[in-house]
């Protein structure tokens, strides 16, 4: 009896364990996906889309570890600088969707501040 509760405990240990290691970052590719449906507002003000603010919070919800934050606000620098963004759409949006960015989404923006 005193061994099958040693086995599943080790088993149980495992899941755990394995479980953790199973946890993937963030990617750029995740966060252009998840924020597409705000380009017309970034690039030409107006409303937000539908899908919008939820792509953002999705976004935001992902990023739990300092390193998946650095990489959403590098992707969000980033696209600043390869779309046609508008600066001050960009730092509207956070107000807009009323969530909380802890970083200024611009091309000079230093990530390793704010994570």
């Amino acid at each position: 009896m005193a061994s099958v509760k040693v086995a599943c405990m080790v088993v149980m240990c495992m899941a755990v364990m394995s479980s953790s290691v199973m946890v993937q970052a963030i990617t750029c590719n995740q966060v252009t996906v998840s924020l597409a449906p705000c380009l017309g507002y970034l690039m030409n003000g107006g409303e937000a889309a539908p899908g919008c603010c939820s792509g953002v919070k999705n976004v935001l919800g992902a990023a739990g570890s300092s390193a998946d934050k650095q990489t959403v606000c590098n992707c969000l620098k980033d696209a600043a600088g390869k779309y046609n963004i508008n600066a001050q759409y960009a730092q509207a949006l956070p107000g807009v969707c009323k969530v909380n960015v802890p970083y200024k989404i611009s091309r000079s923006t230093n990530c390793a501040e704010y994570v």
